[in-house]
């Protein structure tokens, strides 16, 4: 069994500067780090390998914030990352505010519908946002829309 188990094996080998992720598990340091337990990746990073520690171990350079690990892991810990240009967003035209945050401005109403709510009607608008990356819609209060984006009413 040992013998068809190698012939699908393969070594996994990282240079120095390559970019991994790490895995994430709940019952290692690397899930009991993590902030939130619902709805964690599997994988996190990428984080940039420094040196090659033995055989199978790496030193991997981790952010502030996971700094209560030790950043040597085994290599059955880490996933290569494929550089893709897709992954990079490009930030050249958003004015970010203090806290990181950027404004979306609503381009369209595209519904109206009423809720019913114990006896109250609650007039409600389907708004289409333009982001800087993709359009998304939400349903809004009709009466905060008129308020804040008069424009839309026109």
């Amino acid at each position: 069994q040992k013998s068809y188990s190698d012939k699908r094996r393969r070594d996994l080998e990282f240079n120095e500067g390559d970019h991994v992720f790490l895995k994430v598990t709940p019952w290692t340091g690397v899930g009991r780090a993590l902030k939130s337990r619902k709805l964690t990746p599997r994988f996190i990073g990428p984080y940039q390998i420094l040196k090659r520690i033995g055989e199978v171990a790496y030193q991997i350079a981790l952010p502030p914030s996971l700094s209560n690990l030790h950043n040597v892991f085994h290599v059955s810990q880490l996933r290569k990352y494929v550089h893709d240009p897709s992954h990079i967003i490009e930030s050249d035209n958003i004015q970010l505010k203090d806290n990181l945050t950027y404004e979306t401005v609503p381009l369209r109403i595209d519904d109206t519908r009423v809720k019913q709510l114990r006896g109250k009607e609650i007039p409600l608008v389907k708004v289409v946002w333009g982001g800087h990356f993709e359009e998304s819609a939400t349903w809004e209060l009709e009466s905060k829309m008129r308020e804040d984006y008069p424009f839309l009413f026109q």
